[in-house]
C-alpha cells in the first residue's frame, strides 16, 4: 500500500513539474528572411492560415559597415502580405562590425536612420487598404551576433532605437549569451527571442549538423538559470547543402535539394559525392564534388521542443517562431506537422 501511494505521489510530482514548463498561450509565428520583392502565394497563405500564425518577423534590410561609406543598409526587401490578418514585425539584421567600428555619435545617427527607413518602407510597401501599415506597427526586432567586445555599443544602440522609435524593441539572443548572462550582459530590450539553431561553425564541424545538434543545444540549456527577460523561441525548419570542390568550400545551396540528391551517392554521415556532371540551383556540379547535406526533420524539431520544455522556464504567453517562410523549405512538411511544432509547447 505504501509503495503504491509513493508511486502515485512521484507521478503527480513529475506531472506537476512537466506542467510548469508548458506554455498557456502560444503565439504561432514565422520568420521571413529572403531578399526579394515578394508577395505571399496561395500555398504560403494557406500554411499561415492553417497553422493559425499570428506574427511574421520580416527582414526589412541589413546594415553593414563600409570603411568609406560608414554604416549602410543593404539587402532591402519589398514585402506585401495580401491583407493577411497577422502582426508584422520589421526585423533588421546588423553586422557585428557596425558596433565594433562605430562611435556613440555614429550609433545615434544609425538609430535615427533605421527608424526613418523602416517607417518609409512601411509607408511605401503598404497601401491604405492593407491590413498592416506604419501606424499599426508596435514592435521592431534587431538581429545581431553581438560579442563581448561589441556589447557596450550594441546595448547603447538598443536604448537609442527604443527612445527614437517609441516602439517595443525585441532582439535575437544566441545561446552563448543566454548561458552566460553575467559575462555577456542582458540586452536593454523588452524581450528576446532565443535562436535555437546555427549552433556550430558549418566549416569546422564536419561530423555534426551545424544547423541543429541536440547534444550541443543541451550543453547550453541544462543547468542554466532563468533568464531575466521574457523569452520567445525560434526553431529551424530549413535545410541546406554545402558544396565543396577540391576539398574547398564553394557555396551554400538552399533550393532544389531533391534534384541534387538524384546525382549523389552517400559516403558518410551527412556527406555525399557527386556521381554525374549536372546543373541545378544555378550551380554546376562536377563528378567528385563533395556535398554536406544538413537537414531538419519533424523528429529533430520535436526532440528540441522536449529539451526546451525540460530546461527553459516560459512565461504564460510566449511566441514560437519557425525559420523560415519559404516554399522550397516548407514543402517537406505537412500542415499538421507545422501546426504540431506550436501545439507541442502547450
Amino acid at each position: 500500500m505504501k509503495k503504491w501511494l509513493l508511486s502515485i505521489l512521484i507521478l503527480l510530482f513529475l506531472q506537476s513539474c512537466s506542467d510548469t514548463n508548458k506554455i498557456k498561450n502560444v503565439t504561432p509565428a514565422f520568420y521571413y528572411w529572403k531578399t526579394s520583392e515578394w508577395r505571399l502565394d496561395d500555398n504560403l497563405m494557406n500554411i499561415l492560415k492553417n497553422a493559425q500564425v499570428k506574427k511574421v518577423y520580416a527582414k526589412f534590410f541589413e546594415v553593414s559597415h563600409d570603411e568609406l561609406m560608414g554604416n549602410i543598409p543593404i539587402s532591402k526587401n519589398s514585402i506585401r502580405f495580401n491583407n493577411l490578418n497577422v502582426e508584422f514585425i520589421p526585423t533588421v539584421f546588423i553586422n557585428n562590425d557596425v558596433f565594433l567600428k562605430s562611435s556613440e555619435k555614429e550609433l545615434d545617427v544609425l538609430a535615427d536612420n533605421i527608424n526613418f527607413l523602416i517607417t518609409k518602407m512601411l509607408s511605401n510597401d503598404y497601401s491604405e487598404d492593407d491590413y498592416f501599415n506604419a501606424k499599426s506597427c508596435k514592435e521592431f526586432q534587431i538581429d545581431c551576433d553581438w560579442t563581448l567586445k561589441s556589447r557596450n555599443n550594441y546595448f547603447y544602440f538598443l536604448k537609442k532605437i527604443k527612445e527614437i522609435s517609441k516602439k517595443e524593441i525585441s532582439c535575437t539572443l544566441r545561446l552563448y549569451p543566454y548561458k552566460y548572462p553575467d559575462k555577456m550582459g542582458i540586452p536593454p530590450v523588452d524581450k528576446a527571442t532565443l535562436m535555437c539553431y546555427n549552433l556550430l561553425n558549418p566549416l569546422s564541424s564536419p561530423k555534426q549538423n551545424s544547423i541543429l545538434d541536440v547534444k550541443e543545444l543541451s550543453s547550453y540549456l541544462k543547468g542554466t538559470k532563468q533568464y531575466p527577460l521574457h523569452l520567445d523561441i525560434a526553431l529551424p525548419i530549413y535545410s541546406w547543402m554545402q558544396l565543396y570542390q577540391n576539398n574547398q568550400f564553394q557555396k551554400v545551396i538552399y533550393e532544389d535539394h531533391e534534384e541534387v540528391m538524384k546525382n549523389l551517392k552517400k559516403i558518410d554521415n551527412l556527406w555525399y559525392e557527386v556521381i554525374n556532371d549536372f546543373t541545378a540551383s544555378e550551380t554546376y556540379f562536377r563528378i567528385g564534388d563533395k556535398i554536406k547535406f544538413e537537414e531538419i526533420d519533424q523528429k529533430l524539431v520535436h526532440q528540441t521542443i522536449d529539451l526546451l520544455k525540460r530546461n527553459v522556464k516560459f512565461d504564460n504567453e510566449t511566441t514560437i517562431s519557425l525559420f523560415h517562410l519559404d516554399n522550397s523549405q516548407l514543402k517537406k512538411y505537412t500542415d499538421e506537422e507545422i501546426s504540431s511544432f506550436y501545439t507541442a509547447f502547450n
